[in-house]
């Protein structure tokens, strides 16, 4: 392990579950945390071969791993992998170096190979044997070739001009079509593998009776150039062999050999006659350099051959465009994300080599974000600048890759990055102070005010609540006056306001959002209370104990103007509902007293008179300017004394007669009269009969004396009052009369 890279060795086909090191141990990562910071395993490769487990950290085998399938003929196998961390974000690379075992055999590409030979060779003859392929690497690939015992042949290892050996066939003694036309040789080849294997392929050798003189090229290799873009028939090379033969055995057609491989053969065309080899199709390889074997045949009856080896270098073009990968994205982005914060991992690729392949990256400038190289190919997105989502939520986020080929080639990839939502701001009034007008006497629940702020924050962050803030207003608790909607701001009054008791006062609400923290603001809001007239005037002066009539004493010579007595009075209201005005609405004697609408005074209109009532009683009723109005009413007995009196008159059941020729009095006098002549007339019945029986008792001789007639014989007279010795009688009529009538009589001797 250095710089962050790990290298490992495995042996391909290593069975699946097997161990392979622990990435937890050997990179020095705590193996809890991997699952946490959400490791993975990026490759290149279609197939992942290996896993990690997240409790341990140990590394094994997924799916066995085929070398010669993944890196055919390559000398070194390696799988590139990168361990990515978040939380932070950490990158690890991997590299796995896959050994080859001895798995497979060498083969050959045909099942069996034929070989014409005239019979006229000498000894010393060569012919080319065919290449075993073995896909393993090294001492596992093909180390050497036997061939099956034959008097006639033996076989011998040759060496082309890269270094690289084939078998031949040699003649070892002359032949003889006549004894033996045909002759079965089974070439075998083997590896070095421990246990070696090997494959055989049969190598039949018909002896001709012609041609004796094999095409020779002018060069055993021949090289050429070519671009990668080249067309469909584009001229590679041309090669060129001669032939010694006359006549057909000198004619030579050119042919790629057996042993160059199929995808080859496919690429590229080789004309049979001129020998000119040329582009067909695409150029999809990556190798820089391809190895084609061109065979050189005659058109003798028994064909002779020769082969050469043909180089191509593929000269690499600026086609291919960056490619850009999106490793890792952090999306959204938290708006409290401090500078140089990593958002986005990016892998940037060209496939082209060389000067071709080296890639520039940018984006644009008038955004709070830079690109930094990582590891090679990587480049991590990071903030350069503190970030609002309040001013911007989001950002369209243009990489643009452009490398360095003539022409250049640019690739874009747009990145959407969404900004998240922190609670950065607090809940804000339109206002600081809201001043809310509410009449007293409100019904419970009325609504009073709604009060709202606004939180440019989003979701949870930017839900407001309201509450009220604790407080006492006249000594109670806030929360037994007014409640407040949690959702919506509005007040509602949990009681029936008095003017009288409370007339204006203040709280906080307080408006609180949803996030952790949670921010509040509170606002001041100013309730003034109005009056409604619903107090009555309170009698304060003159007042009354136990429901009796209030007495004032008046002089009985009182003058003109003079002050009875004063009618104070109080409102607990306010403005026009207190407003008071007096009214005089019964009197004893309407004549006597006069009341002042504004100041309540009660005063006599006139001097009293010694013919007045003793006892008055007034009625005055106090009323406010509310609408509707209310009144309060009170009634004052005045007595006209000169002194205090021991003892107060009954002011509640009796009212002074009014003037003596009302109706009332005149009924009381016919009535007084007629009880007085039914008096008068039972009086002069009384004599009568008196007389007449004084008259029968003379007529029958028994007279009465003289002296005892004056006491039986009468005469009644109506008498002035100044004769007091008679009886006095007083009659009372219908209701009480305050004067007495004196009725007298005199009885008379008639």
């Amino acid at each position: 392990t250095a710089n962050g890279q790990v290298v490992y060795s495995i042996t391909e086909e290593t069975e699946h579950g097997a161990s392979v090191g622990n990435i937890a141990k050997d990179l020095g990562i705590d193996a809890a945390t991997l699952s946490a910071r959400k490791f993975r395993m990026i490759t290149g490769s279609s197939k992942q071969y290996f896993n990690i487990n997240a409790s341990t950290g140990a590394l094994s085998v997924n799916e066995p791993i085929d070398r010669e399938q993944l890196c055919e003929l390559k000398s070194a196998c390696l799988l590139n992998y990168e361990l990515m961390l978040e939380n932070p974000l950490e990158l690890y690379r991997m590299e796995f170096k896959v050994l080859d075992i001895n798995d497979n055999s060498p083969s050959f590409p045909l099942s069996e190979y034929h070989i014409n030979v005239p019979e006229f060779l000498p000894p010393g003859a060569r012919f080319i044997l065919p290449n075993a392929q073995d896909h393993d690497e090294g001492t596992n690939s093909v180390q050497n070739y036997t061939l099956s015992s034959d008097e006639h042949f033996h076989l011998e290892m040759q060496t082309h001009g890269d270094g690289s050996k084939y078998p031949e066939l040699v003649l070892k003694k002359a032949l003889d079509r006549e004894q033996q036309v045909t002759h079965r040789l089974v070439l075998t080849a083997k590896d070095g593998g421990d246990p070696p294997k090997s494959g055989d392929v049969p190598v039949i050798v018909t002896v001709l009776d012609t041609n004796d003189n094999a095409p020779e090229f002018e060069h055993s290799v021949y090289r050429a150039s070519i671009l990668e873009n080249s067309p469909s028939g584009t001229l590679v090379v041309q090669v060129h062999a001669t032939d010694l033969d006359e006549g057909p055995n000198g004619e030579i057609r050119y042919s790629f050999s057996n042993t160059t491989s199929a995808d080859l053969q496919r690429m590229f065309l080789i004309h049979p006659q001129t020998g000119e080899v040329t582009v067909n199709g695409v150029l999809a390889i990556q190798r820089p350099l391809l190895e084609i074997l061109i065979e050189a045949r005659d058109n003798g009856a028994f064909g002779m051959s020769s082969t050469a080896k043909l180089l191509v270098e593929i000269t690499d073009v600026n086609n291919h465009g960056p490619e850009i990968t999106i490793a890792s994205l952090s999306s959204p982005v938290p708006e409290d994300a401090i500078p140089g914060t990593v958002i986005a991992l990016l892998s940037i690729l060209d496939k082209d080599p060389g000067k071709n392949g080296k890639v520039t990256c940018q984006i644009p400038d008038n955004l709070p974000f830079q690109l930094k190289p990582s590891l090679e190919n990587y480049y991590s997105l990071v903030t350069s600048e503190l970030l609002d989502r309040e001013l911007i939520s989001g950002y369209n986020i243009t990489i643009i890759a452009t490398d360095l080929g003539s022409p250049p080639i640019t690739t874009q990839k747009t990145l959407w990055v969404q900004i998240s939502d922190v609670n950065d701001n607090p809940p804000v009034f339109s206002a600081d102070t809201f001043d809310v007008f509410v009449e007293e006497n409100n019904p419970l629940g009325a609504f009073l005010y709604q009060v709202s702020a606004s939180d440019p924050d989003m979701g949870e962050n930017g839900r407001v609540s309201y509450i009220l803030r604790n407080s006492t207003v006249a000594g109670n608790a806030l929360a037994s006056l007014l409640s407040v909607s949690l959702a919506n701001g509005s007040i509602y009054a949990k009681c029936a306001f008095d003017f009288e008791q409370l007339r204006s006062f203040y709280f906080q609400v307080e408006a609180k959002d949803n996030g952790s923290p949670a921010l509040s603001a509170a606002i001041t809001v100013n309730v003034y209370i109005s009056d409604q007239n619903d107090n009555a005037p309170a009698i304060l002066y003159p007042t009354s104990q136990n429901g009796s009539v209030a007495v004032e004493v008046v002089p009985r010579l009182a003058d003109e103007d003079y002050l009875v007595t004063k009618v104070v009075a109080d409102d607990e209201d306010n403005a026009q509902n207190a407003w008071l005005s007096y009214h005089l609405v019964h009197s004893s004697d309407s004549t006597l007293f006069r009341l002042g609408p504004h100041s309540g005074e009660l005063r006599t209109t006139r001097s009293m008179r010694s013919t007045d009532f003793l006892k008055h009683k007034v009625v005055v009723v106090v009323q406010d300017h509310g609408d509707p109005p209310l009144s309060s009413t009170v009634t004052v007995g005045i007595l006209l004394a000169d002194t205090l009196p021991q003892a107060l008159p009954d002011f509640d059941d009796s009212v002074e007669p009014p003037p003596l020729l009302n109706a009332t009095n005149i009924y009381l006098i016919v009535s007084l009269a007629c009880v007085s002549c039914i008096f008068v007339v039972f009086l002069l019945f009384l004599a009568v009969v008196r007389l007449c029986r004084c008259q029968t008792c003379c007529c029958s001789g028994c007279c009465c004396p003289a002296d005892e007639y004056e006491k039986y014989c009468y005469r009644v007279h109506m008498l002035p009052s100044s004769h007091l010795p008679l009886d006095m009688l007083e009659v009372t009529g219908v209701g009480k009369l305050t004067h007495t009538y004196l009725y007298r009589a005199s009885v008379g001797l008639g």
